[in-house]
Parts: structure tokens; C-alpha cells; sequence
């Protein structure tokens, strides 16, 4: 590969099915089930789902109806997420015996930049063995691992042998590994831009290295540059061990769908009342503001607007919210709406997402 490529030791760390593994490890009796946590009630959608019901195409953002339909004998169970934090907070207290420099991406995830660690081991895949075996021996969960040079490609490695299994792309592996990658693989790369790229005649790495970067910046706009540097393996983005905090949002799911505009700016009143708490609660203001739908169907759409001053009451967020939500007709009835701030005029804060459940 590129001498001119930075080469860190970088481990991403991924918890299996860990909501699942969780409600498994408390009760024994559902190891070897097919479990879902969250999605029981008559409009619940599923949070997580063991492997013995991903083997029925049981998946995570599903509703549990349809989950239902696919494993009938699907045990549904409480999500805890408390008790989540909890082993999250152990297994945290095992990555810092290796290394300060942790970054959780979420309660079940983080990467860890061991290219010098506490233990004075030059090899990272050693270091990521280490730590699974700890994890599974003190905690009785499984995870698994991806080492590589950065913090992307050790993403897209470490879902390569799931479950309980970890892959180390070396440096002279990596620009192959690259190209030989199928684009919805790259993370970054959603659904939509994946079913673009291949309607461009894009479906793997090498026939995304071959678009110049005029194209791909034309075609793509600014994540037209990144998409170019990360298949030639240039990732820069280091392990950040206090993250910056990027959005303050709050967002509502309805017991059922509402197509009325003006029911809809009743709850958007409320969600902005809790949004202007959290804000103030957090000395923070914010310049973007998005509009969340997620209809009835499942599908999302946001809506956003940037002013020129930094604000934060909820008088001000309504007046932009108003404005989005008449930009546009919507599609279908709205099972859960969402408000979010971002371009913060902060830089040293965590993010903040606030689940609110009403009923009406």
C-alpha cells in the first residue's frame, strides 16, 4: 500500500447481538431461543434480536408484527437499559486496561487506538483476542472484533466473522481487501446510495477507485470526496476518546398514526418543550434545526433548515418547525415524529437523544 498512508493499530470492538445476548445471560431459559427485545406491543418495533431469530430473517427497526409473522414461537422480551449500561460500563472498564484511547460509539460498540497500549504488546489482533476472551470469561458475552490501519476499515472488519470471531486487514492487505469489497459493505454507504452507485455500474471497490473524483464529487457532492479517499484506504479520523457532541433531538412515537396537520403541531409543541429543557439543561444552542417523519409504512424523511443566529427556546424551534413541516405534503399517516439540533455552538459535548413515549 501507499507509504504516505498513516498506519495506526485500530480495533473496533462489537458486541453480539447484545440487547439479546443480555436478556439470554439473565435467563438462562431463552439460550438457544429465538428472542427479540422490544417490539411486543401491537405497534412495537423490534430493538434487537438474538441469532436464533436472525435465522428466520427476525431483524432490528422491524415491526414486531411482522417479526411475529416470520418466527411464530418469537419470544418477545422488556427492553433494560439500565442493565445495559451496566455491562457496558464493564466492558469499557476491560478496553482501559489496554489503552485511554476508547471511543464508544454506543452502548455496544467502541474503537480503541492500541498502536501504544498499557500492556506494551505490538499486536493489536493479540490485544482484540485478549480482550474478547476477557469479556466472554468475566462478563459471558461474546464479541467481535475488526484490526486494522484505521478506524473505517476496522469497521467494515469486524462484521466480516460474526459472531464471536475477529479479522485483521494488515497494512499490505488493505487496498486489495478495498477493491475486492462490495460497495453496500463500505460504511457510509447506505441502501440508497448503494442502489445508486450500482445503477452507475459501481458494486465494488475497484469500480469505485476507477471514477475520478471531479465525477464522483458531481455525482455525490461532498461525500463524493470521502468515498474516493476511503477506497484508497485515507481515513483520517482518529479515536476520539471524548466525543464531540453533535445533536440535541428529542423524538415521539405515536400509539397511533396521525395524519392531521394540526395533531401533529400539538405534539410538536411538546417534543420542542422537552427539546428547550435539554438545551438549556446543557448551556447549548444550536443553528440547524431537522424535522423527523417516519410514516406509517416505516419509510423516513427529514426536513432541515440552518439560521443565521445560534437558538435555542422553544418559541424559536416552532417557528422553523412550522416552516418544515407545510414545506411539503406528506406521503402517508405518521407514526413518529422527531425534533433535532445540530451545528451546536459547542464543541465538548456528548450527544443527547431522548426517547419520549405517550400515549394518547
Amino acid at each position: 500500500m501507499s507509504d504516505d498512508l498513516p498506519i495506526r493499530k485500530i480495533i473496533h470492538v462489537d458486541m453480539d447481538a447484545f440487547y439479546a445476548s443480555v436478556a439470554q445471560l439473565d435467563n438462562p431459559e431463552l439460550k438457544g431461543k429465538p428472542i427479540a427485545v422490544g417490539g411486543g406491543g401491537k405497534r412495537g418495533v423490534v430493538a434487537a434480536a438474538s441469532y436464533e431469530a436472525r435465522k428466520y430473517g427476525v431483524r432490528s427497526a422491524m415491526s414486531g408484527v411482522l417479526a411475529r409473522q416470520k418466527c411464530p414461537h418469537l419470544i418477545f422480551v422488556k427492553t433494560d437499559f439500565e442493565r445495559y449500561k451496566e455491562i457496558s460500563t464493564k466492558i469499557r472498564q476491560i478496553f482501559y486496561e489496554y489503552t485511554d484511547l476508547v471511543e464508544p460509539l454506543s452502548l455496544d460498540e467502541a474503537y480503541l487506538d492500541v498502536t501504544e497500549n498499557k500492556k506494551g504488546n505490538p499486536s493489536a489482533s493479540l490485544i482484540a483476542q485478549e480482550i474478547r476472551d476477557r469479556i466472554y470469561s468475566e462478563l459471558a458475552l461474546r464479541a467481535s472484533a475488526g484490526i486494522s490501519i484505521n478506524k473505517f476499515i476496522a469497521k467494515v472488519a469486524s462484521d466480516i466473522n460474526k459472531p464471536n470471531g475477529q479479522k485483521t486487514i494488515n497494512p499490505e492487505e488493505v487496498l486489495l481487501f478495498l477493491e475486492e469489497l462490495s460497495v453496500n459493505k463500505f460504511y457510509g454507504v447506505g441502501k440508497v446510495t448503494a442502489a445508486k452507485m450500482n445503477n452507475l455500474g459501481i458494486f465494488n471497490g475497484l469500480d469505485l477507485k476507477k471514477k475520478p473524483l471531479e465525477e464522483l464529487t458531481k455525482l455525490f457532492g461532498k461525500s463524493g470526496t470521502y468515498y474516493y479517499n476511503i477506497v484508497r484506504g485515507i481515513h483520517h479520523s482518529t479515536v476520539k476518546p471524548n466525543r464531540i457532541r453533535k445533536s440535541i433531538a428529542a423524538e415521539r412515537t405515536f400509539s397511533e398514526n396521525i395524519s392531521s396537520e394540526v395533531f401533529m403541531l400539538e405534539r410538536l409543541h411538546k417534543i420542542a418543550e422537552e427539546l428547550e429543557r435539554r438545551m438549556i439543561a446543557s448551556e447549548t444552542k444550536g443553528k440547524t434545526i431537522t424535522l423527523k417523519i417516519k410514516y406509517s409504512d416505516f419509510t423516513q424523511q427529514t426536513r432541515s433548515k440552518t439560521v443565521q443566529n445560534f437558538i435555542q427556546k422553544k418559541d424559536e424551534i416552532m417557528q422553523i418547525v412550522k416552516e418544515l413541516l407545510y414545506q411539503e405534503k406528506f406521503k402517508n399517516s405518521v407514526r413518529l415524529l422527531g425534533i433535532s439540533f445540530s451545528n451546536l455552538d459547542t464543541a465538548k459535548k456528548e450527544p443527547v437523544w431522548v426517547q419520549l413515549m405517550f400515549e394518547f
